[in-house]
């Protein structure tokens, strides 16, 4: 039964990959997960590397087909099954309701940093004057040098790529924010302004689930953790180094 308070509520999930160039040997993530998240949570995934965090994200976000449950998202005001929706209404979600971060920028070449951040206002109904005013407000407080807003990103440092994903990844409200580790390759100071927009985003109601391995920010952002290891088959968990 999904919780009516749940904004995310997975249910019976569980991912396999299958390695075709090794006889097809299955290699199963985790198993049964459930999770409700709600209005205002902060839900951080905890556990060691390699043992299926960024696999959920993706798995939730719709980039990984899962082998069997749901992937339930309050969507216009109704509970949203993304493991069986149809492509159109996933790029819905998608675009209104559902703001993903990775760790690495990927883009098409020779797109100036400022479009990219615009992109999804844009698709959203703003107009370019006012997707252009909000994406020069998040690219200067996150710091990323004015000269280079009119430039492609391919030639920025990790540092400057990262924060013209945050940027991009904030500048439509989404309600769902999937973060996979955004701050791992940012100074203290640009992390902090990063924190920052996540309070701000909880503050506004959005829920937020995410993957930091930096202690201080799990410390300062999170409403519980969630272990995911609990729900990894036994003989998997034991192959993955503590």
């Amino acid at each position: 039964m999904v919780d009516d308070d749940a904004v995310v509520s997975v249910a019976g999930l569980a991912k396999t990959f299958t390695l075709h160039n090794l006889n097809s040997a299955i290699i199963p993530v985790f198993d049964d997960l459930a999770l409700d998240i709600r209005r205002g949570e902060c839900v951080i995934l905890a556990g060691p590397s390699g043992i299926g965090k960024s696999t959920l994200l993706r798995a939730i976000y719709g980039n990984y087909r899962v082998s069997a449950g749901e992937v339930r998202v309050r969507h216009d005001g109704e509970m949203v099954d993304l493991a069986t929706a149809d492509p159109r209404t996933v790029i819905a979600v998608r675009r209104r309701t559902l703001g993903y971060v990775g760790q690495f920028l990927r883009v098409i070449p020779r797109i100036a940093a400022i479009d990219i951040v615009m992109e999804p206002l844009l698709t959203n109904g703003w107009s370019n004057d006012m997707a252009s005013t909000r994406a020069r407000d998040l690219l200067a407080r996150l710091n990323v040098p004015e000269p280079l807003w009119t430039l492609p990103p391919a030639t920025f440092s990790g540092g400057e790529q990262q924060r013209v994903n945050v940027a991009r990844g904030f500048a439509h409200n989404y309600p769902i924010l999937l973060l996979d580790e955004p701050t791992a390759s940012l100074d203290a100071t640009n992390a902090s302004v990063v924190a920052t927009m996540i309070e701000e985003a909880l503050s506004d109601g959005s829920a937020v689930l995410g993957i930091f391995h930096d202690a201080d920010m799990r410390a300062r952002l999170a409403t519980r953790d969630f272990p995911i290891g609990a729900f990894v088959p036994q003989a998997r968990r034991e192959s993955i180094p503590a």
